[in-house]
This record gives C-alpha cells, sequence and structure tokens, in this order.
C-alpha cells in the first residue's frame, strides 16, 4: 500500500496551521500510515471532503479516559476535513440529552448507551433518519449486521421505521470464565455445546470439586446478574423473535418460553453442589467477589458466567491467559440457533443535522474510525471489516473473534424493558426463584407488575 504524506493526504481539505500540526503530532498516538491500521480508506475519505469552518458538536456517556480515547478518534477526523469536533462527555447523558432535544438546543450527534432512549426519542421526532441506503450497509459490514439493523430500527414521529442510529462501541457479555491451570490439571477441555457444558458442570461434582462462581448481589441493584443468566439462556432456547417479544411483553412474561428459560437458569444456580456456598449464598454473593474462588488454591469453583468489564474485580495476582482465562457462552446443539451473543453497545444518532454530521456518520463507517480506539484498548466492535490485529491485547482480540462470529447479537433484555420491570420486578424476582419460589409464580408476579403500569 503507497501511504500518503500528510500534507498531500488532506486532499481538498484546508492544510493546517503547522502549530496545529505539531500539536497534532504531539497529541496523537498514531503516525498516519504507520502500523496494522487500514489507512487506504482513510486517505480516500480524506480526499473527498473539505469542512473547513464547520463544527460537528456531540454528546455522549464517555467522561475521563473513555473520553480522551473517542478524542484520538475525532481527532483523525478533523485531521482529514478540516472540520472541528467538540465531543462533551456527561454522566447524566440520558436527562440532558433529552432536555437539550427538546429546547431546541441539541448538538449535532448523540451517542446512546441504550438503544430504548434512542427509539422514545425517535417517536418524538427529536432524531433524524439516517439515509435510506444504512440498514443495508449495517446489513452487509457488521458481523450479525441483520441484528444490528433491527436494534436501530424505529418508528418515528411520522409513525413510519427508519434507522436511527450506527452502532459503534460494543460490550460483551456471553462470557465464561475460567483458570487454564486448573482445567489442565483436571484434564478439563472447554465446552463447544451447552449440552458439553452441563457435562463438564456435572463432571466437576463428580471429581468432588464445585464448578460455579456464581454472586447475584450488588447493593440496590441485587439480582441483575441473574437477568443476564436468563437472557442468555432465552437467546440460547428460543429463537431472537421470542426474545424481541418478550422484551416489549408482546408475549408476556410468564409464557412458557420464559418460564423454561428461567427454570433452565435454576439448574445451574438451584442445585447447591454445583455453586459455591450453595444457592442461598448465590443470592446474597456481592458479584464483585463472587470469581475469587478461580483464583484459589485447590480451586473452590471453576466456571464463572459475567461480561467483559468482570477481570476490573479480580485480584492482583490474576494473569489473563494464564490463571484465567475465558471462552464463548456456548449454544445448544440440539436447539440449531447458530451462535446468539448478548451484549449492549452505542449508537450514534443525528439530533442536529448538518453536512458535516453526515460527513462524521460516513467516517464512523470506516475500518480506522474503530481500529483508532481498538488500539488504546477497551474497545469492541461488530465491525467485519476491521483488521483485528489491532486489538491493543489479545484478550480483547479473542472477544472481537466471538462477535465476528455470532449470528445474532441481541442487547440486554432487562435494560430495554420499562424501569419497573428490568431494574426492578425482575431483579428481585430472580433473588425470590434462587431462594425457592417457583418459576412460575415469580414469572407471574412479574408479569402482573407489568400489567399495573400500562
Amino acid at each position: 500500500m503507497k501511504y500518503l504524506s500528510k500534507p498531500s493526504f488532506l486532499g481538498s481539505a484546508a492544510i493546517l496551521a503547522l502549530s496545529a500540526g505539531a500539536a497534532f503530532a504531539q497529541d496523537m498516538p498514531f503516525e498516519v500510515g504507520e502500523g496494522d491500521f487500514q489507512w487506504d480508506a482513510f486517505e480516500a475519505f480524506a480526499e473527498q471532503y473539505d469542512l473547513s469552518g464547520q463544527t460537528v458538536e456531540i454528546t455522549g456517556p464517555w467522561t475521563g479516559n473513555e473520553k480522551a480515547k473517542v478524542d484520538v478518534v475525532f481527532r483523525f477526523f478533523e485531521e482529514a476535513t478540516g472540520a472541528e469536533v467538540n465531543y462533551s462527555g456527561s454522566d447524566s447523558f440520558e436527562q440532558d440529552i433529552v432536555i437539550s432535544a427538546r429546547a431546541g438546543t441539541a448538538p449535532n450527534l448523540a451517542v446512546f448507551p441504550q438503544p430504548g432512549l434512542a427509539a422514545d426519542m425517535a417517536s418524538q421526532g427529536l432524531l433524524t433518519p439516517l439515509p435510506d441506503d444504512t440498514a443495508d450497509w449495517v446489513a452487509e459490514n457488521f458481523s450479525a449486521g441483520d441484528s444490528w439493523v433491527d436494534l436501530s430500527t424505529y418508528e418515528g414521529e411520522d409513525g413510519e421505521e427508519h434507522v436511527y442510529g450506527l452502532f459503534y462501541r460494543v460490550d460483551l457479555k456471553s462470557l465464561v470464565w475460567y483458570s487454564p491451570i486448573a482445567f489442565d490439571e483436571m484434564g478439563y477441555e472447554i465446552p463447544e455445546s451447552m449440552e458439553e457444558l452441563k457435562e463438564l458442570t456435572e463432571q466437576i461434582v463428580d471429581d468432588g470439586g464445585t464448578p460455579w462462581c456464581i454472586g447475584l448481589g450488588s447493593g440496590a441493584a441485587t439480582g441483575w446478574p441473574a437477568t443476564d443468566w436468563v437472557e442468555d439462556l432465552m437467546l440460547r432456547m428460543h429463537a431472537p423473535e421470542v426474545y424481541d417479544q418478550w422484551v416489549t411483553n408482546e408475549i408476556p412474561f410468564d409464557d412458557p418460553q420464559v418460564v423454561e428459560s428461567i427454570e433452565e437458569f435454576g439448574w445451574f444456580v438451584r442445585n447447591d453442589d454445583f455453586v459455591r456456598g450453595g444457592a442461598q449464598a448465590a443470592a446474597t454473593t456481592d458479584f464483585r467477589d463472587s470469581p475469587s474462588g478461580l483464583f484459589a488454591v485447590p480451586p473452590t469453583c471453576y466456571l464463572h458466567r459475567q461480561a467483559s468489564f468482570i477481570p476490573a474485580f479480580f485480584p492482583e495476582s490474576a494473569e489473563l491467559g494464564d490463571n484465567v482465562d475465558f471462552f464463548y457462552m456456548p449454544s445448544y446443539e440440539e436447539k440449531d440457533l447458530g451462535n446468539p451473543v448478548l451484549g449492549a453497545g452505542t449508537l450514534f444518532s443525528i439530533t442536529n443535522p448538518s453536512e458535516a454530521t453526515d460527513v462524521m456518520l460516513e467516517y464512523l463507517k470506516l475500518p480506522i474510525a474503530h481500529e483508532l480506539w481498538m488500539a488504546q484498548d477497551g474497545f469492541l466492535t461488530a465491525h467485519a471489516g476491521v483488521n483485528p490485529e489491532v486489538y491493543a491485547t489479545d484478550a480483547q482480540r479473542a472477544m472481537g473473534e466471538i462477535l465476528a462470529d455470532a449470528t445474532t447479537f441481541r442487547f440486554d433484555a432487562s435494560d430495554l424493558m420499562p424501569a419497573e420491570i428490568g431494574a426492578g420486578a425482575f431483579w428481585s424476582g430472580m433473588i425470590d426463584y434462587v431462594g425457592g419460589e417457583d418459576a412460575e409464580s415469580v414469572a407471574a408476579t412479574i408479569q402482573s407488575r407489568w400489567d399495573s403500569i400500562r
């Protein structure tokens, strides 16, 4: 690949002042044309646009270190186009964006951490639909592309459905953590199906061990780790359409398919032999403390299902790839539902259209716009065109491969349900279930609560 020098790759964009160029070189961690980044598309993009004098205002949930990383991504957009990007992160983004949009003072782009809020604002006419060809582009260029189209398609104020967002950063939940050292000592293999995972669970008990580290405690949010379990199992036991119907209450919470998924969670958590400390301990153990058994010698548990953020709560002795690692929470071979993935993600939506805003969305379609954060760590993407070698760590690369292999992606269901359900009745209901109440009764109680808020 022939890389252009910095002055020529700017193309039609205005040549930046020397002082600005020097500041760019000092601020940026990557040199144009170097490394495993896909600079060719970036250079072609830079030659198309001159946005000198224009500004793109963006707000979102990223603050602190995350803001610093996304600012790097935006600086390359500035270098390519001559535009200025002003990004402001807020811990109260969800409230702030609604207020500014209704007041007519919204930024050009908003980065939504949950599609539910974006859908609400689209229905009120506070978002601008993306171009008509966006759905086709996402379906062709994202892993499990149709899933991402579905997650960004909402009914607008006109009563018609449109694509209102472009997903960017993704979080991964469908992971099982384990100790390679402990597995090697016991001769255990990584299960490739849910049937094999259940067989491994029973084998560990037969060998005198305890299979699972499970902790559902989280202060006022106690119970949420159990909802993730149910959601992952729901995606593996039933078609994604059923999951979608459950999220919107098109099928009731006490539908037999939902109850079956709760009971499958019970297979793991309600057997005292399967859980460190027994089922009652699972209900009271803080989720941050629950994986500690993986690091005990000998291990007091061998498996822990949790999202990609959990290493933040591992002991200092944890070395990813050495004494702890992860694998994809497998699907049921007999169900033939592919490789579903549960997670979350952020999407860019237009709250105040402009020419430069449209160009920014085109930039975000480029692999480089994802790779620039990938290389800084703490970033996963469903963009199928990125170079996985750019990921900052082997762990991030492996998680990226799980996303790349996904046949279906679905957002955390409890985050999409009304708050009184997803962050209330569902959480507490799962604690009641782990404590011994039957699944049908728990599900019926949650549905009754849902009926009461209509």
